[in-house]
């Protein structure tokens, strides 16, 4: 994905147990040894789920058997409720540990040969949508390691999981309840189309698929046939993988061209940091007003010519580190509401490179 897409299809769950946390709970999960699942009973003791069933299947126009069956068939799974708790304490965020989970010697060599394999493809990705190759790679590796770990939780378990046993001690759980129906409901249209069972998907205790991790909504919406087979294959389908995360990013305005950040330093007699921080990491000041504030900039970044914001990437007891964020460094938070995660993306993506280019 999205695992979890920015906005409504994006939501960050907390917890690693490790005072390193740095904000992008999801992906910090992924270096959990996968847990052994507990699963319960079936959905289909539950009226509320059944009757969803139904009025889903009226909405769709889909066989209300094949439904009801999907749905009844589906088994709550205590482990997806366990690693969708809140967090129970608080973590002390760090850019440097974060950064070192992703930015690794292993993800860079699996990098290195996903880019060369696939070249032409990554060319023409980037010739159709603007998004640099670099980009795209840094995605697919932050997310899942250019495919090797996807996941091994049955997507229909997860969505129904989510949707009728969210934690309710969670602040948002009835916002995030309805999400995960909805969700239930893209998966199982997807999966018609797909002439598919619903029990074939594995995926993410959120029930993220693929190489990309995109959401059933997601894979909908912003998926393509990259290789012209004529299926959308987010598994196996290396190209329609790179297709689909570029068509992602030009569906959230990624602007070809345009960097995704700036050095920024601070001139402290006339710096107004609240002021600089209240839209967060928003694009929101003009290079005049950026700088009026106290934020001072050089070369290139005193020419963009759109709006900015200052990131913020805390360090624990260290000395934050600060970036002036372009809209494309807001795009790529829309695949995943982190600026952590974002600046991981992007110096993944450009060790990579490095690498492709020696």
């Amino acid at each position: 994905m999205p695992f979890y897409r920015s906005g409504f299809a994006l939501f960050l769950i907390a917890a690693l147990a490790s005072s390193a946390w740095a904000g992008d709970e999801k992906s910090l999960r992924k270096k959990v040894a996968a847990p052994a699942q507990t699963q319960g009973p079936l959905y289909s003791t539950r009226p509320e789920a059944m009757q969803f069933a139904d009025d889903m299947a009226a909405r769709r126009d889909l066989d209300p058997d094949w439904v009801r069956d999907a749905i009844g068939q589906s088994r709550y799974n205590a482990t997806v409720v366990r690693l969708m708790q809140p967090p129970t304490r608080t973590f002390v965020k760090n850019w440097r540990v974060y950064r070192s989970r992703f930015i690794d010697p292993v993800r860079i060599e699996a990098g290195r040969r996903f880019w060369l394999e696939n070249q032409a493809t990554l060319e023409r990705a980037e010739k159709e949508y603007g998004v640099p190759a670099e980009i795209i790679v840094g995605i697919i590796g932050v997310e899942t390691i250019y495919g090797r770990d996807t996941g091994n939780f049955r997507v229909m378990d997860a969505l129904t999981t989510l949707a009728f046993d969210f934690p309710p001690n969670h602040p948002r759980a009835k916002e995030r309840s309805e999400f995960f129906k909805g969700e239930i409901e893209q998966f199982l249209t997807l999966q018609s189309r797909r002439e598919a069972s619903p029990f074939d998907a594995r995926g993410s205790f959120a029930g993220a698929m693929g190489m990309p991790q995109f959401m059933p909504s997601s894979w909908i919406k912003y998926a393509v046939d990259f290789d012209g087979d004529g299926t959308v294959d987010l598994w196996n389908s290396k190209a329609d993988v790179i297709g689909s995360v570029a068509s992602y990013f030009k569906a959230f305005n990624w602007q070809p061209g345009m960097p995704t950040h700036y050095p920024v330093s601070f001139d402290k007699s006339r710096l107004d940091m609240e002021a600089l921080m209240a839209p967060d990491i928003l694009p929101t000041f003009s290079v005049a007003s950026f700088t009026e504030k106290g934020a001072v900039l050089e070369g290139p970044a005193l020419q963009h010519p759109g709006p900015l914001a200052l990131v913020e990437l805390l360090n624990g007891q260290d000395a934050p580190q600060y970036v002036a964020g372009t809209e494309n460094f807001y795009a790529i938070t829309r695949y995943n509401w982190s600026s952590y995660y974002a600046m991981a993306v992007i110096e993944l993506g450009r060790e990579v490179a490095a690498r492709v280019r020696q």
